[in-house]
């Protein structure tokens, strides 16, 4: 019994890195532009592809490719912010939720079209390795690899946002836009940058997925669904919320798919509950705030 609690425990810390990695740049770019980005998901996808083509082409470990595929995000999401969302800022939210939508789609169908719906994998070493604490609790190598990008990730986004200026200027802009506008920062700018952000953390979250999940292009859907579910449970304009959200969600799936008869089945189905549960009892998320100032 005590082995099946450390395992569930070390499965559940293992799982929390992974979904923190899925759900922090939405975390992030909502938090700054109040916009949920519904292509999130698959801009992760985009990453996982790109990993996949520079190891098989190019002979390069993903883990050695992840700060490319991150710089290519960043330049991608701020690229099509300026081109698409900057346009509609004013516009009614609904408009915003529809574009963002639409691009998911039309990013999935041009994945699609252009590598088929075949599934693929980057296979280094790592990702089929586990090492053995004892004869009874395991510990999977590319998911701790994960936990480790994902607390170094979230611990740069925190200092980064805390200690530079463009960070502080970004909390500003997400507590109160117009009283950042009035100090002189450029809100416009400040979006942008956090899509970029965003966009560079769903990337690198792909790049890492590539070695833990079937990448195809219809992967992204699942992949947004888990975070849009961590950053509401965890509060949708907090980055320690989505953490503390991430790691709940992987513990209730790991608890039920060890405790529970055909609990993996079951386990899937925890995030929609979860989500049903939090909009019902504290819709704020447990670290969200009511909402701030226009």
């Amino acid at each position: 019994m005590a082995s099946l609690i450390f395992q569930i425990v070390v499965d559940s810390l293992l799982l929390g890195g992974v979904y923190t990695l899925m759900a922090v740049g939405l975390s992030l770019a909502f938090g700054v532009t109040r916009i949920i980005n519904f292509a999130h998901g698959d801009i992760v996808m985009y990453g996982a592809y790109a990993a996949f083509f520079a190891f098989v082409s190019l002979n390069i470990d993903p883990l050695l490719s992840l700060l490319f595929v991150a710089i290519l995000g960043a330049i991608g999401g701020y690229l099509l912010f300026k081109l698409t969302l900057d346009r509609i800022l004013d516009a009614p939210g609904i408009n915003q939720v529809l574009l963002t939508f639409g691009l998911g789609l039309v990013l999935q169908n041009v994945a699609v079209i252009l590598w088929t719906g075949d599934e693929r994998s980057t296979t280094p070493s790592y990702a089929f390795d586990s090492w053995f604490l004892s004869d009874d609790i395991v510990v999977a190598k590319g998911r701790l690899i994960a936990f480790g990008l994902a607390v170094a990730f979230v611990v740069l986004l925190l200092a980064w946002l805390r200690w530079s200026e463009l960070g502080r200027a970004t909390r500003a802009v997400s507590q109160n836009r117009a009283a950042a506008s009035l100090m002189g920062i450029n809100v416009r700018a400040m979006y942008a940058l956090s899509f970029g952000l965003s966009s560079s953390f769903g990337t690198a979250t792909g790049a890492i997925m590539s070695f833990l999940l079937p990448i195809t292009p219809f992967m992204g859907f699942p992949i947004l669904v888990k975070a849009f579910a961590i950053i509401i449970l965890g509060g949708l304009d907090s980055i320690v919320g989505t953490v503390i959200g991430a790691f709940l969600l992987a513990t209730a799936e790991t608890t039920i798919a060890y405790v529970v008869p055909q609990g993996i089945g079951w386990a899937e189905g925890v995030a929609f509950f979860l989500l049903v549960i939090v909009l019902i009892v504290r819709p704020t998320g447990i670290l969200g705030t009511v909402g701030r100032d226009a």
